[in-house]
């Protein structure tokens, strides 16, 4: 569980920024050719991991400072 944790941090989200950048470049240098649907998967993946970290680092900083919601009257 650990090291599924070490990838949603930041490791994981500059991986899926490498492919993506890489299979922009093979594609637009015409190596291949493949679907631009894999293009929005692995930007997808990008934006649940950004997503996930910034939801832990908002839920720790919450409970060391101990924020507290007040309703505005």
């Amino acid at each position: 569980m650990k090291s599924f944790k070490r990838i949603l941090r930041y490791e994981g989200f500059i991986i899926v920024g490498i492919l993506i950048v890489f299979g922009t470049l093979i594609k637009i240098f015409g190596y291949t050719n493949f679907s631009s649907d894999w293009f929005w998967f692995l930007a997808g993946a990008g934006l649940i991991i950004e997503g996930s970290i910034s939801l832990v680092k908002e839920r720790r900083f919450n409970r060391k400072y101990k924020i507290i919601e007040r309703e505005n009257l």
